[in-house]
């Protein structure tokens, strides 16, 4: 966050702009008379909620970041991780004498006073060390002071906040003192800050800052940097980190901003990819985080709660390990009406207690909880530390639902209605769990409510969900759970090609019966297909595929028929043939932000002409396109893209190659194909 009244107006705009081309239109809210099929597959597992797993920023500007009264009601939400000092105030910031040039520190901020509201709240805190106008030096001595003098135990440190926002790329929000402002300059720093910093205490966690896959400057490479700033950073730093902390603020309206929690997913399997390719060895280790998520309308309102609850659950589900709101307390913005509600402009989660300029508008009294401090509290009710997430989906875009399993055997089901005119009547299917006829616990947060109401009532199968609503269920089981095996531990894949790949993982612990055998699934959203099963803990697929995604799990079934909880998720993507008639070379070369040029050389292996040809490959995901092209006809329909010669390259001789161009355009992360059929064949890639 660049200030505490107001986003900077230029980056809000950059998102827009890199978030408009190639995103298809919100789907439009109307009458729902048939029931959403919602599915929950407990079989489907994903990740595991974290004791980090919620988390908000405190600022140093925020005279009441001390009070028992924010505290308290921090705790109350289930707040379990603080940031501090607070956005681009961390690049300012020096915790020895307790000021920030340039900023406004209010009374009663300095880092101890953090630190018992963290402790009061039951939190783990999240420093940032600043990078802007500091040094290692000084990054090492707030470790020193943090955890030898005082004891706190801070484990997570992160070297600045937004630094790509340092001018290098052209806009300039984030404090730089250093001469060299580039990607490369920052991570070499990380390597200091990292070193000085665990020399003082080797047990603490480093982070540093990377950029949303899909926002800018995702994929913009500046100066003589050898890449964008997520390559650069991560080739320089990845050994010396421990974790990468991420923002998102997806900007547009309130319709927008929750249709793109639909990005989550390929946004974090893209910063995974980035991990694994230039973090160095055992990049698996780092973790992510993403500490600003806000939106720019309904902060105050429902939208907000509706997107706090789906993206936390959405970037927990993913195996992110923290997810914060910005902020705490922040101050009046713009007034407006949101659904029938007065939506202050406020970052904040609680009141200010401000006022307009001239005195018009008031907010309610100092710390009256706002829309997105119940979704908050929602959470809490929803996913707790050691609940495992489980694939659920509906088949309406403005109805999303998660799920998560917990160990003594309920399940919780979490439904987001999107829809602000509109109730949704839904039915439930379960795969895996039977649930028992006894009435679930339901919470409900509605429009304009000052709190959640919960009660027992209805049944686990169907219900109505009110317009612009979160709602939870808590179900218990049919029958009983006890004497089941333990859950497999994570897989791994090895020997993957384009057509099969190897999957290993460690035995699972017998329950109550010898373990019988081992059940593989692959998920399709919110279903699950068994790909085979096995006696031994490693399952060869084939027939997958090539250029496709692969999320499986591995449960145990014992001699008496009980089946485990799903294992951790194993994510794999199959290649392209090691050797075929053709090849293709695709290229995504000077990258904007929100589009690039793209090239295919098409290289025909043979020892025969090929006379006339097709191309075509599917686009990873639903916002990309090709704008524009030449040297050949290039047609998209979905995310299928067609490529076919002119006149004068329809031949491509023995062991030549044929070249054509395109404008390529996207709307979110960026995933790019990685198979490509020519005349039916499947090509290699070079």
């Amino acid at each position: 966050m660049r200030t505490p009244k107001t986003r900077a107006a230029l980056l809000a705009g950059l998102l827009l702009a890199a978030s408009a081309l190639a995103v298809v239109n919100p789907p439009t809210a109307s009458a729902a008379p048939d029931p959403v099929t919602v599915t929950v597959n407990t079989r489907a597992g994903l990740a595991t909620v974290p004791d980090t797993a919620l988390g908000v920023n405190h600022a140093i500007w925020d005279s009441n970041l001390g009070t028992a009264e924010t505290s308290d009601l921090l705790r109350d939400a289930g707040v379990q991780m603080m940031r501090y000092p607070g956005g681009s105030y961390a690049d300012i910031y020096h915790w020895k004498d307790h000021t920030a040039p340039g900023g406004y520190v209010a009374p009663g901020t300095d880092f101890d006073t953090f630190m018992a509201g963290v402790r009061r709240v039951g939190a783990q805190p999240m420093i940032i060390a600043n990078y802007g106008t500091g040094t290692p030096a000084e990054a090492a001595d707030w470790v020193r002071y943090a955890n030898v003098t005082k004891g706190y135990d801070a484990r997570y440190w992160t070297v600045g906040n937004e630094n790509y926002g340092n001018g290098h790329y052209g806009s300039a929000w984030e404090a730089d003192d250093h001469p060299d402002k580039s990607a490369t300059q920052y991570a070499r720093l990380v390597v200091e800050y990292a070193d000085a910093m665990k020399a003082v205490d080797p047990s603490i966690k480093v982070g540093a800052v990377l950029t949303m896959p899909g926002n800018w400057p995702d994929g913009i490479t500046a100066g003589s940097d050898p890449g964008p700033w997520n390559q650069t950073v991560l080739s320089i730093a990845g050994p010396k980190i421990d974790f990468v902390d991420v923002h998102w603020y997806p900007g547009g309206t309130a319709a927008e901003s929750l249709a793109r929690v639909d990005h989550l997913p390929d946004a974090t399997y893209l910063l995974r990819q980035q991990l694994a390719r230039y973090a160095g060895p055992n990049a698996d280790r780092i973790g992510i985080s993403f500490t600003e998520l806000n939106v720019d309308a309904g902060r105050n309102t429902q939208p907000a709660a509706l997107f706090l609850a789906d993206v936390y659950s959405g970037l927990l589900e993913n195996g992110v390990f923290t997810a914060h709101w910005w902020n705490v307390h922040n101050g009046m913005g713009t007034v407006t009406q949101v659904a029938g509600q007065t939506d202050y402009g406020d970052f904040g989660m609680l009141s200010s207690g401000a006022c307009t300029g001239d005195g018009s508008v008031c907010q309610p009294p100092l710390n009256t909880p706002f829309a997105p401090y119940h979704g908050l509290s929602m959470m809490k009710l929803f996913a707790k530390t050691g609940d495992q997430f489980v694939r659920a989906g509906t088949d309406e875009p403005l109805v999303t639902a998660h799920a998560v399993r917990r160990s003594n055997g309920d399940l919780a089901v979490l439904l987001v209605n999107k829809d602000p005119d509109n109730d949704h009547p839904v039915t439930i299917d379960y795969a895996g769990f039977t649930p028992s006829a006894v009435a679930p616990t339901v919470s409900t947060l509605t429009n304009g409510a000052t709190g959640i109401a919960t009660s027992r009532s209805g049944s686990a199968t169907s219900r109505t969900l009110p317009a612009y609503s979160l709602t939870t269920l808590v179900l218990r089981p049919a029958g009983a759970t006890a004497g089941r095996p333990a859950a497999p531990g994570q897989p791994a894949a090895s020997d993957v090609t384009d057509r099969a790949a190897t999957i290993t993982w460690p035995a699972a612990a017998p329950g109550a019966s010898p373990i019988a055998k081992y059940e593989v699934h692959r998920q399709h959203g919110a279903l699950s297909e068994q790909l085979g099963e096995t006696t031994t803990t490693s399952f060869t697929v084939d027939n997958l595929v090539p250029g496709s995604r692969y999320t499986v799990n591995v449960l145990a079934r014992d001699t008496a028929g009980r089946v485990s909880w799903a294992s951790p998720p194993l994510t794999f993507a199959t290649g392209s043939p090691a050797a075929s008639t053709c090849t293709v070379r695709f290229s995504a070369n000077n990258d904007w932000g929100n589009g690039y040029i793209g090239g295919v050389d098409i290289i025909n292996n043979g020892s025969s002409p090929i006379n006339g040809w097709t191309l075509t490959w599917t686009w990873p995901t639903g916002w990309q396109q090709v704008s524009s092209g030449w040297s050949a006809t290039w047609e998209q329909v979905g995310t299928a893209v067609r490529v076919t010669p002119t006149a004068d390259n329809r031949q491509i001789a023995a062991s030549g190659t044929v070249s054509a161009g395109f404008v390529g355009a996207y709307g979110g992360p960026n995933v790019l194909p990685t198979a490509f059929t020519l005349n039916g064949t499947v090509c290699a890639t070079g």
